[in-house]
């Protein structure tokens, strides 16, 4: 059975505004995704020094 590429870290409902934490199990990146309404948005979380937040260890988390 094929895992997923990429699984929700967390998620939540702020003011009638999805956000979720989504992690690349390839690569462990993590990927912040906001959706309010019909509109929406996907960037990688980044840390103090501007490089990517990565998970490590076994999937899924």
């Amino acid at each position: 059975m094929a895992k997923d590429r990429f699984i929700i870290k967390e998620k939540s409902d702020v003011f009638g505004t999805g956000v979720t934490v989504l992690v690349d199990t390839q690569t462990g990146v993590n990927y912040l995704y906001v959706q309010r309404g019909y509109g929406g948005g996907l960037t990688p979380l980044l840390d103090a020094n501007g490089k990517p937040i990565i998970t490590k260890g076994d999937w899924p988390l």
